[in-house]
This record gives C-alpha cells, sequence and structure tokens, in this order.
C-alpha cells in the first residue's frame, strides 16, 4: 500500500511539474506574440501613415484637408466592400452548414420529461380556474354494433376445414366447386 501511495504521489508531482512548465512555455510565448504584433503594427503604420507635416499657408492647408477627404472617402468605400463580402460569406456559411445539417439528418432531440398528467389536469393548466368541465373522453365516443356480413357468416359456417377439402376432394368435389361458383 505505501508503494503504490508513492507511485500515486510521484506521478502527481511530475504531472504537476509538467503542467507548471508547459504554463511556462505558453506565457513567453504570448508575450512572443503580442511583440512581434506590435512591432506589425508599427511597420504597418510607418509605411501607410507618413508623419504629418503641416503647412504654413491657407491654401496648402486646404489642398491638404481636400487629400485627407478623398482618402477618407477610399478607405470607407473599401471598408463597405469589405464588410459586404463578410457579411455574403457568413450568410453563405450559415446556409451551407444547414444544408450540412439537413444532409446528415441528425437532429437534435431536447431532453423531454414525460409527464404524466389528465385531460382534465391539462386543460386545468392551459385554461386555469376557467376550467369547470369535467371531461371524459369515452363518454362522448359513439355506441358501434357490430352487423355480421354474408362473409364472415360463410367463414363461421364451413366449420373444420379439413371436412371441407374431404368434400371438395375427387370428381365430385370439383363438380361441386364448378357448379357452386
Amino acid at each position: 500500500m505505501a508503494e503504490e501511495e508513492k507511485k500515486k504521489r510521484a506521478i502527481t508531482a511530475r504531472r504537476q511539474h509538467l503542467k507548471s512548465v508547459m504554463l511556462q512555455v505558453a506565457a513567453t510565448e504570448l508575450e512572443k506574440e503580442q511583440v512581434a504584433k506590435e512591432q506589425e503594427k508599427a511597420a504597418y503604420l510607418a509605411e501607410h501613415c507618413p508623419p504629418l507635416q503641416l503647412p504654413s499657408s491657407m491654401q496648402d492647408l486646404q489642398e491638404l484637408c481636400k487629400k485627407l477627404h478623398t482618402k477618407i472617402e477610399e478607405v470607407d468605400e473599401e471598408r463597405y466592400d469589405t464588410e459586404m463580402k463578410l457579411q455574403k460569406t457568413t450568410k453563405e456559411l450559415e446556409d451551407l452548414g444547414q444544408k450540412l445539417f439537413d444532409l446528415r439528418g441528425k437532429f437534435k432531440r431536447p431532453p423531454l420529461k414525460r409527464v404524466r398528467m389528465s385531460a382534465d389536469a391539462m386543460l386545468r393548466a392551459l385554461l386555469g380556474s376557467k376550467h369547470k368541465v369535467c371531461m371524459d373522453l369515452r363518454a362522448n365516443l359513439k355506441q358501434v354494433k357490430k352487423e355480421d356480413t354474408e362473409k364472415e357468416k360463410d367463414l363461421r359456417d364451413v366449420g373444420d376445414w379439413r371436412k371441407n377439402i374431404e368434400e371438395k376432394s375427387g370428381m365430385e368435389g370439383r363438380k361441386k366447386m364448378f357448379e357452386g361458383e
């Protein structure tokens, strides 16, 4: 028993050590990714957004404003186009997912609880205190008398099938069959 406990403790200690090492490695990887993202962002901004130099005259400032407005309009058009493409692709993905779901034919059924409830209890639950009438479903059914048809009478009259076959065997029985029918 003592040896098994020592083994279990060693195994759990090893697991905890491995888990802590994995967490440390993951933390360093996250830090590296963050630094890489920041460097990439700085490089993109340096490439696409040069530092702003404000001109001294009013006319130069107006020209600069016009250029900035045209760039803003271009960027807005690109943003709108990409948003529309994104919406279109997400809609297509949803449609394809629905088609896949339909083709598989496996529909998830929610877990339902079986509730035993009489018709009266169900009506009381639905209608509340308004429901006063006791509903006996079998009381409203019609009484139907079963009428014997000729075929059923013939079947009862035939009786034992062996006697019937013995009667029809031989030439006389065949003669009766043709004459009777």
